[in-house]
C-alpha cells in the first residue's frame, strides 16, 4: 500500500472542515450530447475509468503515532470501490441549481475525497458532470489532472524530461551539514520575518476598511452557483485599449460586478472596498513535486467604491503590480505560507479556530484556474463550457472562480445560498460590466 504523509497547509485543509463548511473544490462541465442516453454512458465511462486513476484510490487517514502525531496521511484504499464515487442523477434542466445543493454535501471522509456526479439534461442535447475533490487531496492543478485521467485520452505534445538528482545518502547528509549550518540559520531567520512581515500586513489591511455585509453571513451550509461566459476577445479588447493582464481585467469585472449588485440590492457600494484573495500556485511547472498544495496569495483591495470603470481597473492593475514586485512569500495573501511551522497537532486542534478566523484574513475570494487549450470529451461528447467552483470559507458568502477555456471566460459563481438568495443578479452584473468596460474603451 502507497501512502505519503499530508503537507502542512493540505493537513490545514482537512481540519478546518466542517459540516456547513466543507473544503471541496469543484468543475461543472456541460457536455454536447450525441442521445438522450449520453448521460448513463458517460457515468459508465467515469466510473469504468476511475479505477485505473491511481490518484482518484487515495484516502486520507489520520495518524496518531508518535512521529507524527495529529498528522494524517493519504494512502490506498484496498477497498476501493468506483461506483461509491461515480453517480447518475436524474435529468434537470437547471445544471446549476443542482450543482448547488450537490456542492453543499461534505465528501464521506472514509473513502477517497471525490465525486462525480451526471446530471442529464432534459433537453436531451446535453449533459453535466460535476467534479468534486477535497483540497487536502488536490489542488485546481491536480484536481485539473485527476479529471483528465477520465476523460478521453488527448494527444498531448512531448515534452524533454528533466534530470533529477538521485536522493543523497544519510552519511552525506551528515559530513555536509556544517557547511550547511550558516545558510539554515539565514533561512530561519528569514522565516521569522517573513512570519513578521506577513502578520504585520494582515493588520495594516483591516485599517479603515468598511465591512461589505452582502458578502460575510452566518453560515447556513446552504450553497448555490451560478455561471458566466465571457468572450476572450472582449477581455483582450479592454486590456489593448486600458493597459494591464487579462487578469487585471478580469479582477475589475468583480470589482465593478459587486458595485453593480450591492447598488441594485438596496446595500449601497460608497466607500466599500473589500479585500479580495488572489491565490498563487508555486508549484513549478514539469518538475518532480509533493502531492500537496504549493499555494501562496495577494491580497488586493477591490475598488468597489470607484465609480469610474476605468478607475477600477487602473486600481486593481497597480495593487497586482505591486503584489508582484514584493512576490508571493510575503504579505497578508502569503498567510498560507505559515501553515508550514505549525506542527501537526496543530493543525488539528487549531483547524477550526483556523476556518473561522479566514473572515479576519479575506472578505471573497477570486481564484483562476488554468485549463489546457485542447478541446476535452467524454465518450466523444464535447466539453463545451467549464465552470471552476471553489470552496466557500466561514463566515463569507461569495467565491469566484475564473478559467479560460477555447476563446471563452468562465466564471463559477459560489454562494451562501441563504445570504445571497439573489446570486443570478450578481452573474448578470459580471456580464454587464463587461459591456461597460467595451463602451468606455470603444468610446
Amino acid at each position: 500500500m502507497t501512502s505519503d504523509l499530508l503537507a502542512p497547509l493540505d493537513l490545514a485543509f482537512w481540519n478546518m472542515e466542517s459540516d456547513r463548511h466543507p473544503m471541496h473544490l469543484g468543475a461543472l462541465g456541460v457536455f454536447a450530447a450525441h442521445s438522450p442516453t449520453a448521460g448513463a454512458h458517460a457515468a459508465d465511462l467515469l466510473a469504468a475509468r476511475a479505477a485505473a486513476v491511481p490518484g482518484l484510490r487515495m484516502r486520507i487517514r489520520d495518524l496518531w503515532q508518535p512521529l507524527a502525531f495529529g498528522g494524517a496521511t493519504r494512502e490506498t484504499d484496498p477497498d476501493f470501490d468506483p461506483l461509491n464515487h461515480v453517480r447518475l442523477h436524474a435529468p434537470t434542466d437547471d445544471f446549476h441549481a443542482a450543482a448547488g445543493r450537490l456542492m453543499e454535501r461534505p465528501l464521506e471522509r472514509g473513502r477517497p475525497p471525490w465525486e462525480a456526479h451526471v446530471l442529464p439534461g432534459e433537453d436531451g442535447v446535453s449533459f453535466a458532470v460535476l467534479f468534486k475533490f477535497h483540497h487536502a487531496l488536490a489542488d485546481g492543478l491536480r484536481a485539473l489532472k485527476l479529471a483528465a485521467g477520465v476523460l478521453d485520452p488527448v494527444d498531448l505534445p512531448e515534452r524533454a524530461p528533466r534530470a533529477v538528482e538521485p536522493p543523497r545518502g544519510l552519511l552525506s547528509d551528515v559530513r555536509g551539514l556544517p557547511s550547511r549550518v550558516p545558510g539554515l540559520f539565514r533561512d530561519a531567520l528569514s522565516d521569522v520575518g517573513r512570519a513578521l512581515d506577513i502578520g504585520a500586513s494582515l493588520a495594516r489591511s483591516t485599517l479603515g476598511m468598511r465591512p461589505c455585509a452582502a458578502l460575510t453571513s452566518a453560515p447556513s451550509g446552504t450553497r448555490r452557483t451560478a455561471g458566466v461566459v465571457l468572450d476572450i476577445d472582449d477581455v483582450h479588447r479592454v486590456r489593448k485599449s486600458a493597459g494591464g493582464t487579462v487578469n487585471d481585467v478580469l479582477i475589475a469585472v468583480v470589482a465593478g460586478a459587486l458595485r453593480r449588485w450591492l447598488d441594485e440590492r438596496g446595500d449601497g457600494s460608497r466607500g466599500v472596498a473589500p479585500r479580495a484573495l488572489i491565490p498563487v500556485s508555486r508549484r513549478r511547472p514539469h518538475t518532480a513535486q509533493p502531492q500537496g498544495n504549493r499555494l501562496s496569495g495577494y491580497l488586493i483591495r477591490l475598488p468597489v467604491g470607484e465609480p469610474d470603470p476605468l478607475g477600477r481597473l487602473e486600481t486593481v492593475r497597480t495593487a497586482m503590480i505591486r503584489n508582484k514586485d514584493a512576490g508571493p512569500n510575503r504579505g497578508a495573501g502569503a498567510v498560507a505560507l505559515l501553515a508550514d511551522h505549525v506542527p501537526a497537532l496543530g493543525h488539528r486542534l487549531g483547524g477550526p479556530l483556523v476556518g473561522q478566523a479566514a473572515r479576519l484574513w479575506f472578505d471573497i475570494l477570486v481564484t483562476s484556474v488554468p485549463l489546457p487549450g485542447l478541446g476535452l470529451r467524454l465518450g466523444g461528447h464535447e466539453l463545451t463550457e467549464v465552470y471552476p467552483l471553489a470552496p466557500l470559507a466561514p463566515g463569507q458568502a461569495l467565491a469566484v472562480a475564473i478559467s479560460t477555456y477555447r476563446g471563452r471566460v468562465h466564471y463559477g459563481l459560489v454562494a451562501d445560498a441563504e445570504a445571497v438568495p439573489d446570486l443570478d443578479r450578481f452573474a448578470r452584473a459580471v456580464s454587464a460590466e463587461v459591456e461597460t468596460l467595451l463602451a468606455v474603451c470603444d468610446g
